[in-house]
């Protein structure tokens, strides 16, 4: 905003300066030319007075040198009998203005290639006499440069001048524009606490009051949410529990068993909800985390069982913190939904592994093994977290991500096996650094009866 006010600025001071300062150089020049012819023809006129008080030719030459060596001007006088004295005699037989001069017995001055030059006729009793003072190029420009220099000078700090103002203009209308951002970038990032000090122009302040009322209001629907969430589960399992008391009267086992089995899913489904619902009760808004230790911590979770399921775990670290834009719980929950997946999903003995590794802002966490892969039926099958489950895994996994400013891409390792992988943003507080080097660890364990 405020480069496009110095522009804009800048353009309109540049148009309004040009428009005087030419027109205003251009007069100073004709001004200059004005005032040389004028002091041409008035030499020419004091000479006429000369010619009619020194009736000596010799005089009067002396006398018009005594002029000239004053001025920059150069004189001639032409006698009616054809005599011609004065440095410019020379020139003066074959003057056509001069014959101009003479047939019309009028003063004139006059703008030439060379310079300029006045004529003035002079009625003696000897006859007319034609008195010519010539003025060059030089001194009719003479102080042009200098009154210019000032006049662009003047226009150049005038821009300037313009400049600087448009500047603090830009600023008292940017800033309290880049402070609300600040504040939205704070509401955003969960900081539900962060309010605005309205001030610039009146809509900056305007805006200032609206987005502290969006604040309030987002506080509220929070509170709302969290009342709804904490009595959705009361209002689920209820049933639920109902259900489950009515199946132990079946009196045909059979039938009691496959109930239950049915109960037992849909309490799961429930709890899967509930947790789902709840989220952003149990989790505040944004957050940061060190995703190597939320990876560190999960491999010796699941490490049990791929010990039993005889599963080599791979993991692919880098040696600093890498902090994510997502919360603890958050990137547990995710990271738990994939490596669910691929013991859902793959038989025992498939190693898997997890590689985390920042690439400038974006932190990449990829949960591979070495299964058979993904085909269309595969990636279908394979969209839930497992046998029984309620179909939330990669859906879950699919809005943390999302959340966060990330996303899940899904292939086929070069290798074979699937590979799910998560970029997010890397949390501002880390986006500077590089990824150091990588350690790796690798574990194998002998086959064990799988564990349900």
């Amino acid at each position: 905003m405020r480069r496009r006010v110095r522009l804009v600025v800048a353009a309109t001071t540049s148009a309004v300066i040009l428009c005087f300062v030419i027109p205003l150089c251009l007069l100073v020049r004709q001004m200059a030319e004005d005032r040389g012819l004028a002091g041409a023809r008035s030499e020419a006129q004091s000479i006429g007075i000369i010619v009619s008080t020194l009736p000596d030719p010799q005089d009067l030459a002396d006398a018009m040198a005594v002029l000239d060596d004053s001025s920059h001007f150069t004189s001639a006088v032409a006698f009616a009998d054809g005599t011609v004295i004065g440095r410019g005699a020379a020139t003066m037989s074959g003057d056509p203005l001069a014959a101009r001069a003479l047939n019309a017995n009028t003063a004139f001055t006059v703008r030439l290639s060379s310079g300029g030059a006045a004529y003035v006729p002079v009625v003696t009793e000897a006859g007319t006499v034609l008195v010519r003072t010539q003025v060059p190029n030089e001194a009719l420009s003479s102080g042009v440069l200098g009154v210019w220099l000032i006049i662009i000078g003047t226009g150049i700090f005038l821009l300037l001048a313009a400049l600087a103002i448009a500047h603090r203009l830009g600023e008292r209308i940017s800033t309290p524009v880049i402070d609300l951002a600040d504040v939205a970038h704070r509401l955003r990032e969960g900081a539900l606490e962060a309010r605005a000090v309205p001030n610039g122009p009146p809509e900056v302040v305007e805006l200032g009051h609206a987005i502290n009322q969006l604040a309030d209001r987002i506080g509220e629907l929070l509170v709302a949410e969290r009342e709804v969430a904490a009595d959705l589960s009361h209002r689920l399992r209820t049933p639920v529990t109902a259900l489950r008391l009515d199946a132990e009267t079946v009196e045909d086992p059979e039938t009691a068993e496959k109930l239950r089995e049915h109960i037992d899913h849909l309490q799961r489904t429930v709890d899967a909800v509930v947790a789902e619902a709840r989220r952003q009760v149990r989790t505040p808004l944004g957050g940061s985390t060190d995703a190597r230790v939320v990876v560190m911590d999960r491999i010796h979770f699941w490490q049990p069982l791929a010990e039993d399921q005889g599963r080599e775990v791979t993991v692919y670290t880098t040696n600093q913190e890498v902090m994510v834009s997502v919360a603890t719980d958050d990137l547990r929950d995710l990271l738990d939904n994939l490596i669910d997946n691929v013991f859902a999903h793959t038989a025992e003995g498939t190693s898997w592994g997890v590689d985390l590794q920042r690439e400038g802002d974006t932190v990449q966490l990829t949960v591979f093994d070495s299964g058979a892969g993904l085909g269309d039926e595969g990636l279908t099958r394979r969209g839930s977290s497992g046998s029984g489950s309620t179909g939330l895994g990669l859906d879950i996994v699919r809005r943390i991500a999302r959340a966060a400013g990330g996303e899940l891409s899904i292939g086929t390792r070069p290798g074979g096996g699937a590979e799910f992988r998560v970029s997010m943003p890397a949390h501002a507080s880390t986006r500077s650094g590089g990824a150091d080097g990588r350690s790796r660890m690798r574990e194998r364990q002998a086959p064990r009866t799988r564990l349900r």
